[in-house]
């Protein structure tokens, strides 16, 4: 009888790049048909989230959206099973380059030019990551607890600011994208969260993972993000809030990768600078893309869809 054979670590890292394929495509319908369905729904309250999930959900258009977002979710688990996590929100990342078109040709979305140009930003500054990203790291999972939770602490404490922005002081007429961002980045927090669960459940089995406080982390980060998406696709416009949560989430991730799974990091001043530039040039395109107000399909309505 022939030996068993098992896929070596690029076989493994390909098969992981085509879930992280899939799971780009989803992604992105699902944002759409959740954003027709929120903002069908009645305003997402903090002082009442059940009633707020129930009134979301009334919406079909938005229940479509989370089924659809469910399907993403596995892609997503099953690309970083496979590969390096920063290889996974790469190639994502690359993603965000059909939000114009899916909003435009499919779901009806005048796109103006500066919001073609905040889509091309990111896209350049997403593409700076992918370009530098040294590659090689393996489909590791192991890290130290101190260094997640400090960098998960942080993700929290930036993603709490943002969403309480306008009690802050900041315009409230960008708390459509600064949700967004929240939202990205409680996903990043997410992501990291299950990429170390993918490992501990490997060497723990299932009970090691239920008993993890990761697991947790992954249940209370998604549930806010949840209602932070929601509210953002009501209160902002859909490109832009796509667009920065897509983004934020990439880099959130792709962060996590190298600070807590030793993920190789660029070498040398070019590999850095880019990097700098790459998180530059999503700045600009954060504070470009949200100044847009033209007609947009699916405005407020007080029935549900």
């Amino acid at each position: 009888m022939a030996p068993l054979s098992y896929p070596d670590s690029n076989s493994m890292t390909q098969i992981g790049i085509l879930f992280a394929v899939a799971c780009a495509l989803v992604t992105n319908l699902a944002f759409f048909f959740k954003q027709r369905g929120a903002k069908r729904a009645p305003a997402v309250r903090s002082t009442h989230p059940l009633q707020s999930a129930r009134e979301l959900f009334g919406s079909r258009w938005f229940t479509i959206g989370m089924l659809i977002a469910v399907v993403a979710w596995v892609l997503h688990v099953a690309a970083m099973t496979f590969a390096p996590l920063d290889v996974v929100q790469v190639v994502l990342a690359g993603g965000i380059v059909l939000v114009g078109l899916m909003a435009d040709r499919v779901f009806g979305f005048r796109v103006d030019r500066r919001q073609w140009m905040g889509l091309g930003l990111t896209a350049i500054g997403l593409a700076a990551f992918a370009l530098t990203a040294p590659g090689g790291g393996g489909a590791r999972a192991s890290f130290s607890p101190s260094g997640m939770i400090a960098f998960e602490a942080v993700l929290c404490g930036l993603g709490a600011a943002l969403i309480v922005g306008p009690s802050a002081g900041a315009p409230r007429q960008h708390h459509g994208t600064m949700l967004g961002a929240a939202t990205g980045i409680l996903f990043g927090v997410s992501d990291v969260s299950i990429k170390a669960l993918t490992g501990i459940a490997g060497a723990h089995g299932v009970l090691g993972l239920l008993l993890s406080p990761w697991l947790a982390i992954t249940v209370i980060a998604s549930i806010v993000a949840f209602f932070a998406s929601a509210k953002s696709l009501q209160d902002g416009a859909a490109v832009p809030v796509i667009a920065i949560t897509s983004a934020t989430a990439n880099i959130s991730a792709i962060a996590g990768g190298f600070l807590v799974f030793g993920d190789p990091m660029p070498s040398g001043a070019f590999g850095i600078t880019a990097q700098a530039l790459g998180v530059l040039a999503i700045v600009v395109a954060a504070a470009l893309m949200p100044s847009f107000r033209g007609p947009e399909l699916g405005q407020p309505a007080a029935a549900h869809g």
